[in-house]
């Protein structure tokens, strides 16, 4: 399953949603992420701040927006949105909740992301 991570400056919770996924996924899985309006600036932790282009779009089975705005709504993807606040500015013990309810959040993901992959062998088989 490839999952896209987006939100608006591909700088903080598309990145660590990203990241987390890839760390916690089965080899079957894969993550990217991007930013409907990258940063002109890069954060610290974020190498390259991604654009989000078609070719991102059209690779994707499923589209996480982590903020408001980020991305539209694209007709036979799976769309999920995640309300997260931004960790830019903010002090290391709430980036730290952020990251853990990212973290929550990916988890959950990839349990729903299971049982669709499942059921799907499960109606092959029939």
């Amino acid at each position: 399953m490839n999952v896209l991570f987006v939100c608006v400056a591909n700088a903080g919770r598309s990145v660590m949603a990203e990241r987390i996924f890839r760390a916690r996924a089965g080899d079957g899985d894969h993550a990217r992420s991007a930013g409907s309006e990258p940063g002109a600036t890069i954060h610290p932790l974020v190498l390259v701040p991604q654009r989000l282009e078609p070719p991102l779009v059209a690779w994707a089975d499923v589209i996480v927006a982590t903020c408001d705005d980020a991305c539209p709504v694209v007709p036979g993807k799976r769309y999920v949105q995640w309300q997260l606040p931004d960790p830019k500015g903010r002090p290391l013990t709430e980036v730290r909740a952020i990251r853990d309810e990212v973290a929550a959040r990916v988890d959950t993901l990839l349990a729903e992301l299971g049982e669709a992959e499942r059921e799907q062998v499960t109606h092959l088989g029939e």
